[in-house]
């Protein structure tokens, strides 16, 4: 598989980096070996996965892990998670692929502690909170990349344009150092990959979702989290699931997949 610190390595040092060209260097190297690589796709939400998947899905297999434990409150995170399998399901039966979904353990008492201990409560929307909350979310794919034999993990968060694509990078490209698998950068929002998101959102009737789901950015921009709270249930309920089912699906999910996992390594 291709490395992107060989790939850094053709840039310029005192240059700012262009991560959309550097994806493009590496998927031509894809095309040259003739490979399609089995990529592990962290994404935040379904609209931030849209045109992230119309784009990689022409390349490699993708499989798109929900590891979102920021998210608040509960109800919410419910109703983002089955909103991102039904862009999945309805994606894939639109364009004949078959893009997989798996849902990592939803922990909130984790994030909540890890920002707690950090002292990071109180840090602005962009700020040091974002840092440790992305260094989470890419350790996460990177361990389960390294478990289930994927040859890339990266995320699809580089897509939002509120978003450092540049500090988001760098903190893929240092995890991987840790990991038997390679960081696959990006910078989705380039080449109007964000202006499509918005378009395949309508195409797709997705639930485009007013804050990132952070507790704390939620308070300091004064989201109405009760109000959040109610309309995550009401659509729950309409797709005929209350909370409580919800939550003991993804412990359910979890523990199939610790299942097969155990299978996979005995």
């Amino acid at each position: 598989m291709i490395d992107i610190e060989e790939v850094l390595e053709k840039f310029s040092s005192n240059q700012k980096i262009n991560y959309d060209q550097v994806l493009k260097k590496v998927i031509a190297e894809w095309q040259i070996a003739e490979i399609r690589p089995k990529v592990l796709l962290h994404s935040c939400c379904a609209p931030c996965s849209t045109y992230t998947l119309e784009y990689l899905t022409q390349y490699a297999d993708v499989t798109i892990y929900f590891a979102n434990s920021n998210i608040h409150p509960a109800t919410e995170y419910a109703r983002r998670k089955l909103v991102q399998e039904k862009f999945i399901e309805d994606f894939n039966h639109k364009t004949n692929n078959q893009v997989n979904f798996i849902a990592a353990p939803y922990e909130p008492n984790q994030f909540i502690q890890m920002v707690q201990e950090k002292e990071l409560a109180e840090e602005p929307e962009g700020g040091a909170r974002c840092t440790a909350c992305f260094h989470l979310r890419l350790d996460a794919v990177a361990e389960k990349a390294q478990a289930d034999g994927f040859d890339y993990f990266g995320t699809a968060l580089t897509i939002s344009p509120m978003k450092n694509s540049q500090q988001i990078n760098e903190i893929g490209i240092d995890i991987q150092k840790f990991f038997d698998t390679h960081y696959l950068p990006g910078d989705f929002k380039k080449n109007n990959g964000y202006k499509r998101s918005i378009e395949m959102c309508k195409e797709y009737d997705v639930y485009r979702q007013c804050y990132c789901g952070c507790l704390f950015a939620a308070k300091q921009q004064e989201v109405d989290l009760k109000e959040r709270n109610k309309e995550a249930k009401a659509y729950l309920k309409e797709q005929g699931i209350d909370l409580k089912q919800a939550i003991h699906m993804e412990r359910k999910a979890f523990l199939e997949e610790m299942k097969k996992q155990i299978t996979i390594h005995s």
